[in-house]
């Protein structure tokens, strides 16, 4: 069974730093029929988007409101994901979901967190 527990939310000021971490259980990023890792968020009245998301292939796609400002990476041998977020801004405010993606026989199977709250006030 696979789990993504999320943590490193909090309250921050503009322009502040804040680092997001997910360990991964039940999935390991080199394994086969990964296919992909990230983090959406969610704002309140909004609709879930794509932040940073890591394919298999090595191709990574940020949210272009948050290039250069936000940085996702990986620690396999700790099967742990994060997301670097500087720069913050008061739009940044949301709950931000980690994900993950595998193949399993010919079926996309997604995975989300519970979640974690990342607030900036201005």
């Amino acid at each position: 069974q696979v789990q993504l527990v999320e943590s490193g939310g909090g309250l921050v000021q503009t322009g502040g730093s804040l680092r997001l971490s997910c360990v991964a259980s039940g999935i390991t990023f080199d394994s086969f029929g990964f296919k992909a890792i990230g983090w959406y968020r969610q704002a309140p009245g909004k609709q879930r988007e794509s932040v940073a998301v890591a394919d298999s292939g090595g191709i990574t796609n940020y949210l272009d409101s948050v290039k250069g400002r936000f940085t996702i990476s990986r620690d396999n041998a700790k099967n742990t994901v994060y997301l670097q977020m500087n720069s913050l801004k008061p739009e940044d405010t949301a709950v931000y979901y980690c994900y993950a993606r595998r193949r399993f026989f010919n079926t996309d199977l997604d995975y989300w967190g519970q979640g974690t709250q990342v607030t900036v006030s201005s």
